[in-house]
């Protein structure tokens, strides 16, 4: 049973996204039923809830009887909502659809289940199979169906530096772990920060290390690692232990007190110079914090992984077990349209998926993310859908010990023995 992994597949298989794609969109026809859809996810932060309303507000406005519930439940990155999820699924009681990142993780374990409907239909009515890239439906798709709609794009491998910080020291974004280091001694010299880091919902580390370890052994080497193709006690893995653990020496004390906003708050005040975070945080600046791209806050890509984009996408699907799949059918359809991507993505700070999505609405940051999006390879991140639940939970709890011990040897030898236990082939 293969599945169709995003990691094996490099910027060639991204050339579809130079088409030109017809900007209309079969329509979506309105209804007069009322009732409640009920939606779940993890979005409950300022910027986020703000996109999600937005997108709400498309589909009551096309489906104006209708009204939506969105459970939330905050924190873990996802693995909070999962936890709930989990058990509303086994109860047999899924909500209308819920919020899931794409790759071969929680997704495909729904999949196998037998918990979630066949999409081939819809994508196929909203003409969706040439308003997305085949890199990205590859995903999605297992044994020839595809399973989820995305709603946007995300980057994972950023470190975000304040721009007035910068200048004041004359520095620049490291593209180099030893421009990094060379960096934090002179920032450390005049008592500010080098790294901000949180870690409160023990996801956000394993996020840093997962973008250590793709600038450490490089793009091929780690799409290996996560394919289960090569053993994660090579050198490339106790290399990029060791840079993360001298890295953890530039960091905040309080690290583990902190949510990843707190973080870039740090940032954003000038306590701190840098942070490493999915560009989620494009939307905590700008929506936030009102501060502009490039004068309130800078980017660049982690340090070695320049040419490489760390895949973030959040998708949902279609529940098996719904007495009416209709209204998750309508919300499905806005969630895929040019308009309702267009709407949600510039409030949160990620960007469309579409081949046709509008440029102009995004900011600068945005643009140059769908640029890198284009043109660069593709990884998967550790932690954000990229590999198995059970070998994420155990990469979590071993990064959980290792940011305070900051233990190479037993750390890999974690990471070795979860990858055994919980096979990524």
């Amino acid at each position: 049973m293969k599945y169709n992994r995003l990691v094996a597949l490099g910027s060639t298989a991204l050339v579809a996204l130079t088409m030109t794609v017809s900007t209309s969109m079969p329509a979506m026809a309105a209804t007069s039923a009322k009732g409640n859809l009920q939606i779940f996810s993890w979005w409950t932060g300022v910027a986020s809830s703000k996109a999600l309303k937005s997108l709400i507000n498309v589909y009551t406005k096309e489906y104006p009887g209708m009204t939506v519930t969105n459970e939330a439940v905050a924190g873990g990155a996802g693995s909070n909502a999962h936890a709930v999820l989990a058990s509303r699924m086994e109860a047999g009681n899924p909500p209308g659809t819920f919020q899931v990142h794409g790759g071969g993780g929680s997704l495909l374990s729904w999949i196998q289940a037998g918990d979630m409907t066949p999409l081939n239909n819809l994508y196929k009515s909203q003409g969706w199979y040439k308003a997305f890239p085949k890199s990205l439906l590859n995903l999605l798709t297992y044994k020839g169906n595809i399973y989820a709609v995305p709603v946007d794009m995300q980057r994972g491998n950023v470190l975000w530096y304040n721009p007035s910080i910068f200048r004041k020291y004359h520095l620049t974004a490291p593209k180099t772990f030893a421009q990094f280091f060379a960096d934090a001694a002179v920032l450390k010299k005049h008592g500010i920060t080098p790294l901000a880091l949180a870690n409160h919902g023990n996801w956000e580390a394993t996020l840093l290390f997962s973008d250590v370890l793709l600038g450490t052994v490089g793009p091929a080497k780690y799409n290996q690692l996560l394919t289960g193709k090569a053993s994660w006690s090579i050198p490339g893995v106790k290399a990029a232990a060791s840079t993360f653990a001298k890295m953890m020496t530039f960091t905040n004390s309080d690290y583990a007190a902190l949510h990843w906003q707190q973080a870039d708050q740090l940032v954003a005040q000038g306590k701190a110079a840098m942070n490493v975070m999915g560009d989620w945080a494009q939307g905590y600046f700008t929506t936030d914090l009102h501060i502009k791209p490039g004068s309130g806050f800078g980017w660049a890509a982690t340090p070695g992984t320049t040419g490489v984009f760390g895949v973030v996408t959040d998708v949902f699907g279609l529940p098996s077990k719904l007495k009416d799949s209709t209204p998750t059918t309508d919300f499905l359809k806005v969630l895929g349209s040019k308009v309702g991507q267009d709407t949600f993505n510039p409030l949160k700070g990620t960007f469309s998926p579409r081949l046709d999505s509008n440029a102009a609405k995004y900011d600068a940051y945005s643009k140059a993310a769908m640029k890198s999006y284009k043109k660069d390879q593709l990884a998967l991140v550790i932690g954000q859908g990229a590999v198995n639940p059970g070998f994420t939970n155990s990469f979590n709890n071993a990064m959980e010990i290792f940011v305070t011990n900051h233990n190479v040897p037993q750390f890999v030898s974690a990471l070795e023995t979860a990858s055994q236990t919980n096979p990524l082939s």
